[in-house]
């Protein structure tokens, strides 16, 4: 299935936090909290400015972003759990990952 957000939703999929502490104890997982750190999988056009045009979004698909710990919809799409949030929800990408990406 295809899914494409509207106006300035994004579709992400959560990325999985390390299991470890830097001090080497395994977390289990549940005690685990909800990853904050995603890939976006799916950008709308983006918003209406004041004047009706749209404005394009700053995040793109492929791009690894922060976001807060109760931001955006939970929803399941083809049995992957995924988010579904504002571009404003969204708190930074993280560049250096993505640079690394596309070095690859």
């Amino acid at each position: 299935m295809k899914f494409r957000p509207l106006h300035d939703r994004i579709l992400v999929r959560r990325i999985d936090a390390e299991e470890k502490t830097a001090g080497g104890i395994i977390i289990p997982d549940t005690a685990k909290e909800k990853p904050q750190q995603g890939e976006v999988i799916a950008v709308g056009p983006g918003a209406r400015n004041e004047a009706g045009q749209i404005v394009a979004l700053d995040v793109k698909v492929g791009d690894r972003v922060l976001f807060g710990k109760w931001s955006g919809t939970e929803v399941k799409i083809d049995g992957e759990d995924l988010l579904i949030m504002k571009e404003s929800d969204i708190m930074g990408v993280l560049e250096e990952i993505a640079a690394q990406k596309k070095a690859a």
